[in-house]
């Protein structure tokens, strides 16, 4: 067993990755062969991801808030507390909260020395954020 206090300052979502203010909480990075990462990700009104893919797929699990989500080509969906989303491996996507409501969700995460986490794209533009449906608070 192994113990890890809390020492690590919660990060600013830099603006490459995210639109708006996200903030990022460390919560697993355990060393080799471990592949897995899981980081809590706070988003701030309006805040969403870039356009992105996970080599090796990436599951959220919404904790709090009203967030949404989307595969490119698909439908804008809404995600609320308990919502699990699996991002199939290679799945452009992005992700993030409502105009209206904050989001927070623990993405979980695998790379390895053949697999980075993540592929940065472009930004999601407003008119494809605001094509979304608008969620009841």
């Amino acid at each position: 067993m192994q113990i890890t206090r809390s020492s690590l300052d919660t990060a600013k979502g830099p603006a490459d990755w995210f639109t708006g203010d996200v903030y990022i909480d460390a919560v697993a990075a355990a060393p080799a062969p471990s592949r897995v990462t899981a980081n809590l990700v706070h988003f701030m009104p309006g805040a969403r991801t870039h356009w992105h893919r996970h080599p090796l797929s990436q599951t959220v699990f919404v904790t709090e808030g009203v967030g949404l989500c989307q595969r490119r080509g698909g439908p804008v969906e809404v995600i609320r507390p308990g919502d699990r989303v699996l991002f199939e491996a290679g799945e452009e996507h992005w992700h993030g909260a409502t105009p209206q409501r904050l989001m927070v969700h623990l993405a979980i995460n695998e790379g390895d020395d053949d697999h980075d986490v993540v592929n940065w794209l472009e930004p999601v533009s407003d008119d494809e954020y605001a094509a979304g449906p608008t969620p009841e608070a």
